[in-house]
């Protein structure tokens, strides 16, 4: 199986369960592709932990579910060490943070601490428990969900934090002819009790290694790079986005251009993920944001007076 195959496969059976939402699953799979972190904010019940679920169940990696709570504390996400008195030391007994794909319910939810805890595994794929460190399983994916309109309670992610995640995205709430046909589905049992796997953890690495040899111009690096700086010297920009935000996006673009069937990348690959990739990793200042202005109509706004590079072939 080819590697761009195996990518639609997983779209496909994915949106057996989220209807309707079909640029939404495929930057989720782009995600998965690239090796990164997804953090879907939303409001309650329209499917991000289905996302979730069905995104691992399609790719057969394991899947563990955390519940943040402000109670949550960071051994109860990372695992614990326990001592074992027949043997006379202590055995470490690993957390849910070990999956190949883990579901951060509300993360805003819990205390800084504890979200915290996620940082190392997120960023070198490893954690240390008393001293010792512990490697995540390959492939590893973080996908945390959050409630945007639930204010008490919460402790919002710092900008250090949500700069890890490599996108951020919205579910939306469906039309009403696919509403309709989520309640048809769903009408007997629910399409996830029947989802199958349609590849396995074997199959992703191999899609993250063939995401890396996907090309990419010097024009559209500088591209990249240009909006990148852009943000930075917008008027409405407090703090712009990082140089991790451009490696961010030369990643996702060589995602979209396996996932199209293309061996390069082209600059409309980076224009329709800018926002996804840098909406979350830039901040407004006082003045924009009592404006009412959003990230979104910045990375437009920059979007629209950079110069868009030419389409050059590939050399030899």
């Amino acid at each position: 199986m080819d590697a761009r195959s195996a990518a639609q496969r997983i779209v496909d059976n994915v949106e057996r369960v989220i209807i309707g939402k079909r640029e939404q699953v495929e930057l989720a799979v782009i995600t998965l592709m690239c090796g990164g972190h997804l953090l879907v904010e939303d409001v309650p019940g329209v499917g991000k932990t289905m996302l979730a679920r069905s995104l691992a169940r399609s790719s057969g990696c394991s899947f563990s579910r955390i519940q943040f709570t402000p109670d949550l504390l960071p051994t109860d996400i990372t695992g614990v060490s326990i001592y074992d008195q027949k043997s006379s030391d202590f055995q470490y007994r690993p957390g849910p943070l070990l999956s190949q794909v883990v579901l951060a319910d509300e993360i805003n939810r819990a205390t800084p601490k504890t979200q915290s805890a996620l940082l190392e595994a997120m960023e070198e794929r490893q954690i240390t428990v008393d001293g010792v460190t512990h490697e995540t399983p390959r492939p590893f994916m973080v996908l945390a969900t959050q409630n945007p309109i639930e204010y008490e309670g919460t402790f919002p992610l710092p900008e250090a934090q949500l700069d890890r995640f490599l996108i951020r995205l919205e579910l939306g709430y469906p039309s009403a002819h696919d509403e309709v046909a989520m309640m048809d589905r769903q009408l007997h049992s629910h399409p996830l009790h029947e989802l199958e796997q349609v590849c396995g953890a074997e199959s992703v690495l191999a899609l993250q290694a063939a995401v890396r040899e996907v090309y990419v111009d010097v024009l559209v690096k500088q591209y990249v790079v240009s909006l990148a700086d852009a943000t930075r010297n917008h008027d409405s920009v407090y703090l712009g986005a990082s140089p991790r935000g451009s490696l961010a996006l030369q990643r996702l673009g060589q995602a979209r251009a396996l996932l199209d069937g293309r061996d390069f990348v082209q600059p409309d690959d980076v224009k329709a993920l800018a926002y996804p990739a840098l909406g979350h990793r830039i901040i407004l200042n006082a003045q924009a944001r009592v404006k009412g202005q959003t990230t979104a109509q910045v990375v437009e706004e920059c979007l629209e007076r950079l110069p868009v590079p030419g389409v050059r072939a590939r050399r030899p």
